[in-house]
């Protein structure tokens, strides 16, 4: 019987689990004591097996923190958050590859650190390169790929970690539409064919539809769950889709709706 142990301290039987993390009732507050400002409250959410899902919401929102303390990065002021399966990978808006290292070295650095042995890292870094459909590239220098392909590397990194769940904070942000467009076919792509759980963080509710199986909405100061939309939406999708374009018209009047109620600009 597979046993791990959660962040909460508790065994966790992991070939009876049926999510790849379970939230419940998680607050996180900063500042000193007397003085905290409370961020998250009370968040219980559950991302199943091979489940797609993403976390929306304002500029300010929690969106990064919740995904860091799932990461384990941060911990949680209240509450217990559970991954069964162990430390999720993450990807985060910038590629944080090390320039000194070829694209494969810097997956490689992954495979090493997971405990892969010298023989059989190059032969998984060259696999998980043509994954994300960069064969070849693994001599290349950071400085000569693209943003595009820096994003492909660090989540060739990210997938050679081989967790169950991938945590990704806004990697496409940065791009331009042409490439991000590209890239959400990618992700949707390797998504299908690993069956890894995402939690995918974004401001951009059309990028949010085109590629979630689910839609968490998070209110401002502090997060909180305020809606969820499940897409039944066939992949792959196409960010101009008419259901995309309907949903996402839904989606943002309510986004609208949680930052007039809060205030925000």
């Amino acid at each position: 019987m597979a046993i791990t142990v959660s962040k909460a301290g508790s065994a966790v039987d992991t070939a009876k689990a049926d999510y790849a993390v379970r939230l419940d009732h998680v607050s996180k507050s900063f500042g000193r004591p007397g003085r905290q400002q409370l961020v998250l409250d009370d968040i219980s959410l559950d991302v199943g097996p091979g489940e797609f899902v993403t976390l929306l919401g304002a500029s300010g929102c929690g969106k990064s923190t919740l995904l860091n303390l799932v990461a384990g990065l941060d911990a949680a002021s209240s509450g217990t958050i559970t991954v069964p399966d162990g430390r999720p990978a993450l990807m985060f808006q910038e590629h944080a590859l090390f320039p000194w290292l070829t694209a494969g070295k810097n997956i490689e650095l992954a495979l090493r650190l997971r405990g892969v042995p010298k023989s059989e890292r190059r032969p998984e870094a060259e696999r998980l390169l043509a994954l994300v459909r960069l064969q070849g590239s693994y001599g290349k220098r950071v400085h000569e790929l693209s943003g595009g392909m820096r994003q492909r590397v660090a989540l060739a990194r990210a997938l050679a970690q081989a967790s169950r769940l991938l945590l990704m904070d806004e990697p496409f942000a940065a791009l331009d539409a042409i490439t991000r467009d590209v890239l959400h076919e990618e992700l949707t792509r390797i998504w299908q064919e690993t069956g890894v759980s995402v939690l995918f963080v974004t401001h951009n509710v059309r990028e949010a539809v085109r590629l979630a199986q689910r839609v968490v909405l998070l209110s401002s100061r502090p997060g909180r769950i305020a809606a969820t939309w499940d897409v039944g939406i066939e992949q792959p999708r196409r960010i101009e889709d008419a259901e995309v374009s309907a949903l996402s018209v839904a989606i943002t009047e309510r986004l609208r709706e949680e930052i007039r109620r809060h205030g925000q600009q």
